[in-house]
């Protein structure tokens, strides 16, 4: 079974291309997605998390715990390194989640949807991977229609992956996905060949 990866910096269209592979019938896997699930459901997980940054990594809400991101986002600010420990506590549980759901797909085809396969050395476990691109201005566009997040709070969350540049410097097929692009033709003819 082939394994693509689909990457691309926030705002770049990577969910709209997953969109449309799905309504063409083929099975995606949401990383993110997945990582948010683990980070509440894994038990292991969430001991590892707990041990790491300490027992304020989480809240009681009244019927369950929920991660406590403020506090999460603010240590990884004031101490950088902690967001790589962060990162190699989820993401193994995340392909081991990629793992089992992979398994159970009948296709040839598969798609993993991960906004950090570059950033993290994951790009390595696929067969393949497809990098979503779009100009800064309309990223930024995109994620205020989205997030309603300032500029400024854009531009830091940017700021933390890698450039398209630096991206487009590792093997990989390119999705311009611009607002003037044609993007299902570009996925119609990747899927061709």
């Amino acid at each position: 079974m082939k394994t693509i990866g689909i990457t691309g910096g926030i705002g770049s269209g990577k969910t709209t291309i997953c969109k449309i592979l799905e309504a063409l019938s083929y099975p995606v896997f949401y990383s993110d997605i997945e990582a948010k699930k683990n980070m509440l459901e894994n038990l292991d997980l969430i001991a590892a998390i707990t041990d790491t940054f300490g027992k304020d990594a989480y809240s009681e809400n009244f019927t369950d715990k929920q991660l406590n991101r403020n506090f999460l986002a603010n240590q990884i600010f004031k101490k950088p390194h902690l967001k790589e420990k962060l990162n190699s506590l989820v993401h193994p549980t995340v392909f081991k989640s990629f793992e089992k759901w992979k398994a159970e797909q009948i296709g040839q085809l598969v798609f993993n949807e991960s906004a950090l396969l570059f950033e993290t050395g994951s790009y390595k476990r696929f067969d393949e991977i497809w990098l979503v691109a779009a100009d800064l201005e309309t990223r930024i566009n995109r994620i205020q229609l989205r997030d309603s997040a300032s500029r400024e709070n854009i531009l830091e969350r940017i700021k933390n992956q890698f450039s398209d540049e630096e991206k487009m410097k590792f093997p990989c097929e390119i999705i311009r996905n611009g607002e003037n692009d044609l993007i299902l033709d570009k996925v119609l003819e990747l899927l061709g060949r």
